[in-house]
């Protein structure tokens, strides 16, 4: 999409505020009145963070005159800037979010320059970087350029991201990939996390020059070096925390995502039974279908999440057979553009995720045209049902007689079934039942990934149940 794209989108401006009686005012109307590309609204968030002077009252008759949506949120007790920002993010409604300081150091004006880059399509996160070549900067602290260069140097090698200014003001990003962050950082310790966890989820970062009017201590300026090792402190804890996703259903697929003989022996064993033209319900972010999507004539990669089906066009943008779509499989008008139009349906591990799971089938059905195949892959054994089933959203587990069942009620013809993944079987249930583990750690993955060869070969030979059924059912000629 392009800068001066004709749909209207809103750009939110975060703005935490702590004592800038003097600038608020000031900063709000330049706020107001910054230029936008051609199709980009905006709303105002301001937080104010228990300020004890009168920087909330100011904003509130700004509130009461300004033409452009705004809102005042008011914290009872002082936490934090990090808190401000943690706040605003939830309450923003935009697809874009940027920060913006209630002093005067940034100038609005820049937006443009840094929206850019996200409304082509290109970034995920836009920062304004202050020591890139830019038309103007105020002239201040040697020793305070020293230490933001070394912090940012050292969040570079923790994140392997190459940033000139990690601790700018300027961080402009998608909404949604915020808000599905889950931030701990109360003060300023926000700026490494937020840089370290937006790498760890791979998103596409950008810089930008600005230009920059920092202010003196005696102005009001409020980090100090305290806070530099606050900061070293949190970038050792965004590094090595599992805390990247606010729903545990995106940290299993992020662990899976370092499983990938674990992914190729699933796909390995579906392969044989998809066709030329497949829809992929909820496909996450792409494990298997970077996989299944090879020598398609056409794959449709679908989910409902926004962050998922933003990673699953960054991954397939250059691949011309796939097609990434929105579709909700509880909303029955999601399926209706697609009816009838794929020979093949894959759905793997997600109709245990949903509550009215014989719906969906009938659904999908439409989506088969005569004698296509649904390929579906679900967690087997309610014996098994513990602490990671509830976790991952599972409302249920299923029997291999109960799936033929539910199969042959909701209109198919049953052609096979499968057993996968037996070596799992007591692993699962000891995790999930005796341990009451509520998550699946990257390194567990890793290692059981690596023996991958190993499972292949033992897997059928194995007593036990098997972790999942896959079932090959026909729409009826």
């Amino acid at each position: 999409m392009s800068p001066s794209a004709s749909r209207a989108e809103t750009l939110s401006v975060l703005i935490p505020l702590y004592n800038e009686e003097e600038f608020v005012r000031e900063l709000l109307e330049r706020v107001a009145k910054a230029p936008l590309p051609e199709g980009l609204n905006r709303e105002i968030i301001v937080v104010d963070d228990c300020s004890n002077d009168e920087s909330a009252e100011i904003v509130e008759d700004f509130i009461a005159r300004s033409p452009v949506p705004a809102r005042l949120i008011r914290h009872s007790v002082n936490q934090g800037k990090g808190a401000a920002i943690r706040t605003a993010i939830q309450a923003a409604t935009g697809q874009w979010s940027i920060i913006q300081d209630a002093d005067l150091e940034y100038d609005p004006s820049e937006y443009p320059r840094l929206v850019r880059p996200l409304l082509e399509g290109k970034a995920d996160v836009v920062y304004g970087s202050r020591f890139l070549a830019s038309d103007e900067r105020r002239v201040l602290y040697f020793w305070h350029s020293i230490a933001n260069r070394m912090l940012t140097t050292f969040c570079n090698m923790v994140s392997d991201l190459n940033l000139t200014d990690m601790e700018t003001c300027y961080k402009v990003f998608r909404t949604s990939l915020a808000k599905s962050i889950p931030i701990q950082s109360n003060r300023f310790g926000i700026d490494p996390e937020l840089t370290v966890k937006f790498a760890r989820r791979q998103a596409r970062i950008y810089e930008t020059s600005i230009s920059y009017h920092g202010r003196t201590y005696d102005e009001g300026k409020k980090i100090g070096l305290k806070d530099a090792f606050v900061v070293l402190w949190v970038i050792l804890q965004s590094r090595f925390t599992r805390k990247l996703h606010n729903d545990s259903g995106p940290s299993v697929l992020d662990a899976l995502s370092v499983a990938g003989n674990f992914n190729r022996w699933m796909a390995d064993t579906i392969s044989p039974f998809v066709g030329k033209r497949v829809l992929e319900v909820g496909a996450g972010i792409g494990n298997l279908t970077r996989r299944l999507c090879v020598r398609r004539k056409l794959y449709i990669a679908t989910d409902y999440d926004p962050e998922h089906l933003e990673q699953l066009r960054k991954k397939f943008q250059h691949r011309p057979a796939v097609r990434i779509q929105k579709l909700d499989a509880e909303a029955p008008s999601d399926f209706e553009p697609f009816a009838g139009s794929v020979d093949s349906v894959i759905c793997l591990n997600v109709l245990e995720h949903l509550e009215h799971d014989a719906d969906v089938l009938r659904r999908i059905l439409t989506l088969l045209e005569p004698g296509g195949r649904l390929v579906l892959l679900v967690p087997n054994g309610p014996a098994a049902y513990g602490t990671l089933d509830t976790a991952v959203g599972h409302f249920r587990r299923y029997t291999r007689e109960g799936l033929a069942t539910l199969l042959a009620n909701t209109g198919y013809e049953l052609e096979k079934m499968i057993s996968f993944n037996r070596v799992s079987w007591p692993g699962w249930r000891f995790n999930g039942q005796v341990l009451k583990a509520k998550g699946l750690s990257k390194t567990t993955m890793w290692l059981f990934n690596k023996l991958v060869w190993l499972w292949r070969i033992i897997d059928d030979k194995l007593p036990w149940e098997p972790v999942s059924i896959i079932a090959i059912a026909r729409r009826p000629v």
